[in-house]
């Protein structure tokens, strides 16, 4: 059984880490860390969890490292760095959630997060999309886990990029989030009566999340790559979906159509388990995914003007989230990457 720590697990990432990884059947949680929760049982904050058997610590004061042999860290960006780095040091291999690791580029990451204390790590993390790159992620001691909107966006356009389909220009990502995807403690914008029967934007066109999709679109095309993107707050605990719109290539000789782009996926994706295309008539809907490792697409043509409308659904905790790290860990691991991952969906 491999020993794995969940560094910050009070929050909801590390909880649902918690929750999955409890019926992974080569896995034993080992240790469990929270500051604010340091001496209690994993119970007393989450009671559906209290099935496993374990108390927080506080990995500040005390020196977890040589109670696992792999860690998640699930904790908010700046805070993780010291973390993953100290893990590494003790020679164990990582999966950190937070935004800390994702961007190659330092400048990109301090214009959008502040100093980083770890430049020198930045290079080695390998993001952590395991579709798109899987074989890296296999030999890798820190895998950066993707945000949970650049996933809902990435999935679908990483490929139609890659294969010259899309324009990779004029993008634009209208992407809504649960309420989860704010954290747990609650503030003026998540608290029931401000986010109950209300859908607000917010920080658009400076979401931390756009350079990130950037990055990885840039890749994609071989050439600089700038999107439109602008999230939302919905009323749900959890879930993820994206509408992008795009317009096919400048260079495209023939009439891009629906089978086309799913002709695309269906190629990119033919030796992934979660990614999925809607069938028929069908379209994605974030109930259908809730609590899963799954993505679901779909694509349709607006036939007056030519653009591609593309959806994604994901749940933010999970695909976007934790699930995705425990699917890296199989990868990193040498396992089939849908160990301990077989989950239905909770819905209805």
């Amino acid at each position: 059984m491999l020993k794995v720590g969940i560094i910050g697990a009070s929050g909801y990432t590390g909880a649902e880490l918690a929750r999955v990884l409890s019926g992974h059947p080569k896995v034993e949680i080992t240790v469990i860390t929270s500051r604010k929760w340091a001496g209690r049982p994993l119970g007393d904050c989450y009671p559906g969890l209290a099935h496993i058997d374990l108390k927080f610590v506080n990995h500040v004061e005390e020196d977890v490292t040589g109670k696992a042999d792999l860690f998640f860290t699930a904790l908010p960006h700046k805070a993780a760095m010291e973390a993953v780095k100290s893990c590494l040091d003790a020679g164990k291999k990582v999966v950190d959630l937070s935004a800390d690791f994702r961007l190659a580029d330092v400048k990109t990451y301090e214009e959008h997060y502040g100093p980083h204390s770890c430049p020198e790590l930045l290079s080695e993390a390998v993001y952590g999309l395991a579709e798109i790159y899987g074989d890296e992620i296999a030999g890798a001691r820190l895998v950066a886990n993707p945000g949970c909107y650049p996933t809902s966006a990435l999935l679908p356009l990483y490929p139609l990029i890659k294969e010259g389909i899309i324009d990779a220009q004029g993008l634009i990502i209208d992407a809504k989030s649960g309420v989860t995807g704010a954290g747990r403690d609650a503030n003026e914008t998540t608290h029931f009566c401000h986010a109950h029967e209300s859908i607000k934007a917010y920080k658009i066109a400076s979401h931390r999340h756009t350079p990130e999709i950037e990055a990885q679109l840039s890749l994609a095309a071989g050439d600089g790559v700038q999107v439109v993107f602008t999230p939302h707050l919905i009323p749900m605990g959890r879930g993820m979906l994206s509408t992008i719109y795009a317009t096919p290539a400048p260079n495209t000789t023939t009439t891009v159509t629906r089978e086309a782009v799913e002709s695309v996926w269906a190629k990119a994706y033919a030796d992934s388990p979660f990614v999925n295309v809607a069938k028929g008539d069908g379209l994605p809907d974030s109930a259908h995914v809730r609590g899963t490792n799954c993505c679901i697409m779909a694509v349709r043509v607006d036939e007056r003007n030519g653009r591609l409308i593309i959806l994604s659904a994901i749940d933010n905790l999970a695909k976007g989230a934790s699930t995705q790290a425990i699917q890296n860990m199989n990868i990193m691991m040498g396992w089939d990457q849908s160990e301990g991952l077989d989950l239905a969906p909770l819905y209805p």
